[in-house]
């Protein structure tokens, strides 16, 4: 009588191990890996030739002896049976090779060289990219402000304070202290080469504040309609990278603003997906990396990672405290804004390539079978016989796990679970 998992009768003298009465729902999804005892590793398969003795009494006890039983993918490493439990072991059918009357595997395949990906696929918001909040440092009433969706360029008021704008340049240094006459730094430097940009002239860019700059200072306060002090005082200006779109408003005209109060937020111009990964997805977040962002229309645009962050959600109510990490990802050519342009805001799709193996010898998942003493091998079936060879795995990917070991080249046919 055949055993019922591997489809051939057991071997002589191999132990019995029995299968449990209860599985788990892991164990049942595991149905494609297959046990057998380290006495098989390198033999010919049970059943290729007669053992002699009463076929009745001798199946009763190798019955006894040996049940196969269909391993856990718990049993995998814990990446491997992640990427296997996903798949759900879908392999390649080969043809039957007689496995009632001779023992072989009911199906074989043929190990491949290829390439393989761990991809992984979070949910994304297409947006503009993380909002920033503008605060004000000019005390006063809010006289003006942009309404949502308003884009601001450089030299723009982007509100006002007692009548006066607060103008918008660009740069990454933020204002942190008034720019006069003697200061020197960076945030000097930004300053002249905006006044430059805007067309006044008459000093040189660089990080000194001198009496040409703040001879140009002056001209261009008298154009904005502000005293002509040649200082530019704190809060007088925002710096940001570029234009900017209004997302939200935090305070309302007429309303009273003291120092460090909210005034607005504001984003970038381009289409950009934020992403939120748990904590143990973190290998994803690398600045840098290369993405594939899915449209709502199925389209597939290339994306890049420019910002990570760590955000922590605090206790609420019977809700415990959380840490995400947040990602912005740029879409990276004009193909991916025009295509992208169509979403004012959506659900997206974002796959993210975990690791990769390249020119790899691998086969199904479901060619693997568990050895009782350990680790893995698959049926190797040769000439009409087959013998059990030990491999050593590498990675888990689209249904295929990556393999080596003696004897196991490209082309080689093994079997595979029904």
């Amino acid at each position: 009588m055949k055993n019922e998992a591997t489809g051939h009768p057991p071997a002589v003298g191999e132990t019995a191990v029995e299968e449990p009465l209860n599985r788990t729902p892991t164990e049942e999804a595991s149905t494609s890996v297959r046990e057998y005892s380290s006495g098989t590793v390198g033999a010919p398969l049970p059943g290729a030739e007669d053992t002699g003795g009463s076929r009745a009494t001798g199946s009763r006890r190798r019955r006894r002896r040996r049940r196969a039983v269909l391993v856990a993918l718990a049993a995998l490493t814990a990446g491997g049976a992640v990427a296997a439990a996903a798949i759900g072991f879908s392999g390649e059918s080969g043809a039957s090779d007689g496995a009632g009357s001779s023992g072989l595997p009911p199906n074989t395949t043929r190990v491949t060289r290829q390439s393989l990906a761990d991809v992984h696929r979070a949910d994304g918001i297409l947006g503009y990219g993380q909002s920033v909040t503008a605060f004000g440092r000019l005390p006063g009433t809010i006289t003006a402000m942009p309404e949502t969706g308003d884009r601001i360029a450089r030299g723009k008021a982007l509100y006002e304070v007692d009548n006066r704008p607060v103008i918008l340049l660009y740069g990454s240094v933020p204002a942190y202290r008034a720019l006069k006459d003697g200061v020197e730094g960076p945030d000097v430097q930004q300053l002249e080469r905006n006044l430059s940009a805007l067309g006044y002239t008459g000093f040189t860019v660089d990080e000194e504040f001198t009496d040409a700059t703040a001879d140009a200072v002056k001209e261009w306060q008298e154009d904005i309609g502000l005293e002509e002090t040649g200082t530019v005082d704190l809060g007088r200006v925002v710096f940001a990278p570029g234009k900017v779109r209004i997302d939200g408003q935090e305070a309302e005209v007429s309303g009273q603003i003291g120092q460090g109060g909210k005034v607005l937020s504001y984003t970038g111009l381009e289409k950009a997906v934020t992403v939120e990964l748990e904590v143990a997805e973190q290998r994803l977040a690398k600045e840098g990396s290369t993405v594939t962002v899915t449209l709502p229309d199925e389209s597939v645009v290339k994306g890049r990672i420019e910002e990570v962050s760590t955000v922590i959600e605090p206790a609420t109510g019977q809700e415990e405290a959380s840490t995400k990490i947040e990602l912005v990802v740029a879409l990276t050519d004009r193909k991916a804004q025009k295509a992208a342009d169509a979403y004012a805001l959506a659900s997206v799709n974002v796959d993210f390539v975990a690791q990769t193996r390249k020119d790899v010898l691998t086969v199904p998942v479901s060619a693997l079978l568990a050895l009782a003493e350990g680790g893995f091998g698959v049926e190797v079936v040769k000439d009409g016989t087959s013998s059990y060879a030990a491999v050593t795995t590498g990675l888990f990917a689209d249904g295929r796990v990556e393999i080596s070991g003696g004897g196991i080249a490209e082309g080689t046919t093994v079997g595979m679970a029904k």
